[in-house]
């Protein structure tokens, strides 16, 4: 008897697992092994498969959904898709903090890895409306400032109109900022407008804008623009970024770093 798989259970699951991440927006490999019951070697085929096809996206540890608008996963899933690139962009954005800046911190997973760096910095200021942030800097290091508001338990941030007060009595030196997607055309897109409203505050009242982007932003666009490339002075993306996206953002003024 062969015991070679059936190419219509095959497919059923490949769209079974298409269907999760356009619902989700990204999902990890040891996650779809189990929903699926099947082994994580057969759940990265799958995946592979799929990437093939341009219909999902391989990123480390799990894979994104590809098509139409980006969705926005959950903070603890973010965090643990592209690890191994977020953590290089983040020690690439350390280049841009002086010994006593005071910085603006949002709640960006890959901007999360950049406060876990900032642990020893004491004289630097920190401004931040990420509750994560907070948490990794509560017991030591920089002076944290929070800036209030509505939380919005997907991001884990403080968001909203009563965040403008507060933002608007600031200036920063650098605001390191993440983002759901970011196209030549499209610019800078988040998927809720609360959290988008609170980030264009930010991009004003920051000397220079520090946008850290895994590759998998790069080249998107989700459902709430909240700035432009005008607005940011450098990106900082991964080996995997796309190069003819890349060539646009220094055409625009924008300096690239690829870590």
């Amino acid at each position: 008897m062969s015991t070679q798989e059936s190419p219509c259970l095959a497919a059923q699951r490949l769209e079974r697992i298409r269907r999760i991440l356009q619902d989700r927006g990204a999902a990890r490999v040891e996650e779809l092994g189990r929903e699926l019951g099947v082994s994580e070697a057969t759940a990265r085929r799958d995946l592979a498969a799929l990437d093939r096809r341009g219909q999902i996206r391989r990123v480390h540890g799990g894979a994104v959904w590809a098509e139409g608008g980006l969705e926005e996963p959950g903070f603890h899933d973010k965090t643990a898709l592209a690890a191994q690139e977020k953590a290089t962009i983040a020690e690439a954005a350390l280049q841009f903090v002086g010994e006593a800046d005071a910085l603006f911190l949002d709640g960006g997973s890959t901007v999360l890895e950049l406060a876990r760096l900032l642990r020893g910095r004491n004289r630097v200021t920190i401004v931040t409306n990420s509750l994560e942030v907070v948490k990794v800097l509560a017991e030591s290091g920089p002076t944290v400032l929070v800036t209030g508001g509505e939380f919005r338990r997907l991001s884990r941030t403080f968001v909203g109109s009563l965040t403008k007060p507060f933002v608007d009595a600031l200036h920063v030196d650098t605001a390191f900022m993440g983002t759901i997607g970011l196209a030549r055309d499209g610019g800078l897109t988040t998927t809720d407008p609360r959290e988008a409203y609170t980030k264009s505050l930010i991009l004003q009242r920051a000397r220079q804008v520090v946008l850290l982007a895994d590759s998998t932003k790069i080249g998107k666009t989700s459902f709430v623009r909240f700035g432009s490339l005008d607005d940011v002075d450098v990106v900082i993306t991964d080996r995997g970024a796309p190069e003819a996206d890349l060539r646009a953002f220094r055409k625009a003024g924008v300096k690239v770093v690829r870590s």
